[in-house]
């Protein structure tokens, strides 16, 4: 499953999420949190109920091959729950916002669980105390993916918004270190200013080169440039091809230490190699290590 796009869509807007899958982002998130103000919330879970059992739009995501997310309520996540079970058929995950702690987590499979809900839980890190706790997040079973918040968390520790990004440089890498560690997609903060692509692109390379697995979107039109970052290009495809050939090839000759392209290759090089691997095979592309080391 890949994970490099995160599209929201306001759950009271239906109309929006319909035209979602369009997009072709990899998660589109029903947004029944910060999207929708108190008074609407529960025509949102009504709309949120229609949109699930809906099969054209079900179609629609299946065609796209995107997962379909809900973002749960922190005001009254047990009736958002309550709207997810009355449809015909459920989400593939939910995600928590304002994660804390494990417990969090726990409270949340747990609301999924009593419903036969699938409790595959995308928690949304943007609080110091979440950052702190992201590791104990990240490990909990029901934990599918981390992703980092930085306006919210921002905020929450007094720190002032920059360009540069460095006030978050460190929960940023937390997160992406955490989630690393458990085994789980991180996914990327969003990037505020939708109109400014050439922001955008430089902000999802940084986040490519941190580590993360993705990022998350409020316009379609940040959905492009986003899965183009995260989807490794030809050549860096083709170089890891090569590296993982000559790896099988040296195990078989019972050598741990082998050349490719003029370069020694060690276990880094190899790491980086499975990752772009596993990066082309999320985004659909064919990865086949060379047999021959002329080819």
């Amino acid at each position: 499953m890949s994970r490099r796009s995160l599209l929201f869509s306001p759950g009271d807007q239906p109309d929006l999420v319909r035209k979602a899958a369009r997009a072709e982002p990899d998660v589109i998130t029903i947004d029944l949190e910060d999207a929708v103000v108190p008074d609407a919330k529960p025509a949102a879970r009504e709309a949120v109920t229609e949109l699930l059992s809906d099969s054209g739009f079900r179609a629609d995501c299946r065609a796209a091959d995107a997962e379909l997310c809900v973002r749960l309520s922190r005001a009254d996540p047990a009736a958002d729950a309550d709207a997810l079970a009355a449809a015909d058929e459920p989400p593939d995950s939910v995600m928590l916002a304002k994660a804390s702690d494990a417990d969090a987590v726990d409270d949340t499979a747990g609301l999924l669980a009593d419903r036969d809900l699938p409790t595959r839980v995308l928690a949304l890190v943007e609080s110091a105390r979440g950052v702190v706790a992201a590791a104990a997040i990240a490990d909990h079973p029901a934990t599918d993916a981390l992703l980092f918040g930085a306006e919210d968390f921002a905020a929450d520790v007094g720190a002032t918004r920059t360009e540069s990004g460095r006030e978050v440089t460190y929960a940023r890498q937390r997160v992406v270190t955490s989630a690393a560690a458990a085994g789980i997609d991180a996914i990327d903060t969003l990037y505020t200013e939708f109109e400014d692509e050439q922001g955008l692109r430089a902000a999802t390379e940084t986040a490519v080169g941190f580590g993360y697995d993705g990022k998350m979107a409020i316009h379609p039109a940040q959905v492009g440039p986003i899965n183009e970052a995260f989807t490794p290009d030809p050549d860096r495809v083709a170089w890891a091809e090569r590296v993982l050939g000559a790896r099988d090839r040296a195990a078989e000759a019972g050598r741990g230490v082998f050349e490719v392209d003029g370069e020694m290759v060690d276990a880094p090089l190899i790491a980086q190699a499975e990752r772009v691997r596993e990066r082309a095979l999320a985004a659909d592309l064919a990865f086949e290590p060379t047999a021959d080391p002329d080819e």
